[in-house]
C-alpha cells in the first residue's frame, strides 16, 4: 500500500468506460457510538477481528477496484495506518513463526492503493463526495462506498453495478426494500421497468425520481438507496449547484436528482443479498454476531454459547 494526498485529474486507462476508482466518505463524527469513537474512528471498530473499513475495501478489491480515496476528517489518520505495513509487528510475528497472523497483518496493505482527501467540515454526503473531485477527475465514472455498511462477498453487488454503469454511462444505484416506517432514514426512489438488454445483470429498474428521507406518507415506494453508488464525473458540477437540503446538509441524493431531471439516465439494482449495516449500535452488534456465528474457527462454539446464554437465567430464561 502507498498512501498519498489526492492529486488533480488522476485517471486510469484500464477497461475504458468502467469505473476503476472508489471513494469512501469517512469524515463523520459517529456520535451514535460515543464515547467509543471519541478517539477511535467508527470505521475501525472491529467486526470480530477485522475493522469495518477493511470489509468495505475487500469488497472494492474483489470487484477489481485498486484505487481507493478515503475522505477523512480530523483525528482519523489511524484509518490509513491500518492499511500500511507494520515492520516491527511483522518481524515479531515472523520470529514467533505465527504465519497465520503475519498474513492477516500484511493483507490490508496488499488490497488497494489508499489515497486521502480532507473534508474540513461535516457538511453532508454530497459535500464529502465533492471533496474527491481533484483525485477522481470529471471524465471517468467512479464508485462511492459508504463507510458503515458492506455486503457478503459470497453475494456480490458491486461488479454488476460497475457493468451496468459501463453500459448506460449514467448513475447506477443499489436498492433494498424497507418497511414504510423506515423510509424517513433513506433516500427513496420511484421506479419504472428497465430497458431491454439490461436485466441480465440482475433485478434492474429505471429510476424516475429520488427524494431524501421522506415521511412514510410521502414516500413514492419502499425502495431505499443502499450505500453503493456508481457516478459519472459530471456529478461534481451538480454538487456545486446543490444547496443545503435535508438536515441542512448538501445531499448527494439532491445532486443526483438534478442530473436525473436534466436527462442523465439513472438505473438501480435491487439487492436481495446479505447487507451488514454498522452505522448504528444495533446493526453493528448484529453484524458481529452474524459473522462470528459463520466463522469456521469459532462459529460452532460461539453459537452454542449464544444459545445457552439466551436460555439462561442471566438472560431471563426466555426461549427464542
Amino acid at each position: 500500500m502507498s498512501e498519498h494526498s489526492a492529486s488533480p485529474g488522476t485517471t486510469s486507462s484500464a477497461t475504458p468506460g468502467r469505473a476503476v476508482k472508489a471513494v469512501i466518505p469517512a469524515a463523520g463524527l459517529a456520535t451514535r457510538f460515543l464515547p467509543a469513537t471519541k478517539a477511535v474512528p467508527k470505521e475501525l471498530l472491529p467486526v470480530v477481528d477485522r475493522p469495518v473499513l477493511q470489509y468495505i475495501i475487500e469488497e472494492a478489491a474483489a470487484a477489481g477496484i485498486r484505487d481507493v480515496l478515503l475522505v477523512t476528517g480530523r483525528g482519523k489518520t489511524s484509518m490509513v495506518d491500518h492499511f500500511d505495513r507494520s515492520p516491527s509487528l511483522e518481524a515479531h510475528l515472523e520470529k514467533k513463526g505465527d504465519q497465520k497472523r503475519l498474513e492477516a497483518v500484511r493483507r490490508p496493505s496488499e488490497l488497494v492503493e489508499i489515497f486521502t482527501s480532507r473534508q474540513h467540515e461535516p457538511l453532508g454526503l454530497g459535500h464529502a463526495v465533492g471533496c474527491a473531485e481533484s483525485h477522481v477527475g470529471t471524465e471517468a465514472p467512479f464508485a462511492v462506498m459508504l463507510g458503515d455498511e458492506f455486503v457478503d462477498l459470497a453475494e456480490p453487488l458491486l461488479p454488476a453495478m460497475l457493468d451496468l454503469q459501463a453500459r448506460t454511462n449514467g448513475i447506477v444505484l443499489a436498492f433494498m426494500e424497507v418497511s414504510p416506517e423506515e423510509t424517513k432514514r433513506y433516500g427513496i426512489a420511484s421506479v419504472a421497468p428497465a430497458e431491454e438488454g439490461l436485466t441480465d445483470l440482475g433485478e434492474v429498474v429505471r429510476v424516475t425520481g429520488l427524494v431524501e428521507k421522506p415521511a412514510p406518507e410521502d414516500a413514492p415506494s419502499n425502495l431505499a438507496v443502499l450505500g453503493r453508488y456508481i457516478l459519472p464525473g459530471k456529478i461534481f458540477e451538480a454538487i456545486r449547484r446543490t444547496g443545503p437540503g435535508s438536515g441542512g446538509e448538501i445531499q448527494l441524493t439532491d445532486a443526483m436528482a438534478t442530473l436525473l431531471d436534466e436527462g442523465t439516465p439513472v438505473h438501480a439494482i435491487v439487492y436481495r443479498g446479505t447487507r451488514f449495516d454498522t452505522g448504528m449500535p444495533l446493526g453493528y452488534l448484529q453484524a458481529v454476531v452474524q459473522l462470528a456465528s459463520q466463522r469456521d474457527d469459532m462459529g460452532q462454539e460461539f453459537r452454542q454459547w449464544l444459545a445457552d446464554f439466551v436460555n439462561s437465567e442471566a438472560f431471563g430464561g426466555r426461549n427464542t
